[in-house]
């Protein structure tokens, strides 16, 4: 009798083990895309991106919750992984996204599911931090901060000041984990990341939004911050989202530098960085009442929607050529007896 052999895994369930990551970061891209629509007014667009974002977001949490219950040794796997905190980050970006249209309500549903599940997952992703690692370690960063961005347009739509403060308290702690996370980033991703390296610039995006956010949240009924507290806030603000301009610049000097022009799911990553780096501009600008910055902002969300277009069409043929969805390849070696939480980049 012939040995048996083991079928070769279809087009379509290699797709399907690539979901989590990619979904989680393409939710967090156009759902910021959405945001940043709104605040330029075009928002029959802002809706279209919306709705995307929410399929996306309910494909994550059906494949969430499917690994939970029928693979949990997969599920404890993945949650080990910097990409866990995407669920976070997606789902407080949509919540976002959703208070635009006066949904508050679902808003805080999202809020309250966020919240969650980060302290649990972050706690699991730090454990694995070590050295060399992609941009994916900013996701830390980029999960607490999307609980302070939320956290601060409720207070604001709803006029809550202990859910102002909580986001406060979120604000100062995401931009600890961006220090603590910097000494761990591999600064060759810059010139081999295959797209989350510039999650390194959208997590200080991230957090200016945060702190803009917190600025707007203020008003003569709730009197959240004394002149003190309100000038440390803007100047810290202002100083990352400058500091998030200049990773911009740097991030895209590198892509003319090291073109790498072969889509990865990782390139959603990539969208993220730069919708975030246009809202937080544009939330800025309202907040400090600088057209320019307004301007400036404007321009990279167009940028932002090319750069969605582009890694979009990528993602189509992708899944038409089952060539192309090979798993990424670890473009830094892991080092024993670390596990390799990090297979997010490729060569």
């Amino acid at each position: 009798m012939p040995a048996s052999t083991t079928p070769p895994p279809s087009p379509l369930h290699t797709w399907w083990s690539q979901r989590p990551p990619a979904a989680g970061a393409a939710v967090m891209a156009t759902g910021i895309i959405s945001v940043a629509l709104h605040q330029t007014g075009y928002e029959t667009l802002s809706r279209i991106a919306l709705a995307l974002a929410s399929a996306a977001w309910l494909a994550l949490a059906g494949d969430f919750i499917a690994r939970l219950v029928l693979d949990r040794p997969r599920w404890l796997k993945d949650a080990a992984t910097p990409a866990a905190l995407t669920a976070v980050a997606a789902t407080t970006v949509l919540g976002t996204g959703f208070t635009a249209l006066g949904w508050e309500t679902l808003a805080e549903a999202l809020l309250a599911l966020a919240a969650l599940l980060w302290p649990g997952l972050l706690i699991t992703v730090a454990r694995h931090w070590r050295r060399h690692m992609p941009g994916a370690v900013f996701l830390s960063c980029v999960a607490t901060q999307g609980l302070a961005v939320l956290g601060a347009t409720l207070a604001a739509a709803e006029k809550t000041a202990w859910l102002a403060h909580t986001a406060l308290a979120l604000f100062w702690m995401g931009l600890a984990l961006y220090v603590l996370a910097m000494p761990r980033f591999d600064l060759r991703q810059l010139a081999h990341g295959a797209g989350d390296h510039w999650v390194a610039g959208g997590a200080l995006a991230i957090s200016a939004l945060a702190g803009s956010k917190l600025l707007a949240a203020d008003s003569p009924g709730l009197y959240l911050w004394n002149d003190d507290d309100e000038g440390v806030l803007r100047t810290v603000t202002l100083a990352v989202l400058a500091l998030d301009l200049v990773w911009y610049a740097v991030l895209l000097l590198a892509e003319f530098a090291w073109p790498r022009t072969r889509y990865d799911v990782c390139r959603w990553a990539t969208v993220f960085p730069m919708g975030m780096t246009a809202a937080a501009t544009l939330s800025v600008a309202a907040v400090e009442d600088v057209p320019w910055l307004e301007t400036l902002g404007e321009v990279l969300l167009w940028i932002a929607v090319a750069a969605w277009l582009a890694v979009t069409a990528g993602a189509v043929r992708a899944y038409a050529a089952p060539s192309t969805l090979a798993p990424p390849e670890n473009s830094t070696p892991p080092e024993p007896p670390e596990p390799d939480v990090t297979s997010t980049t490729r060569r």
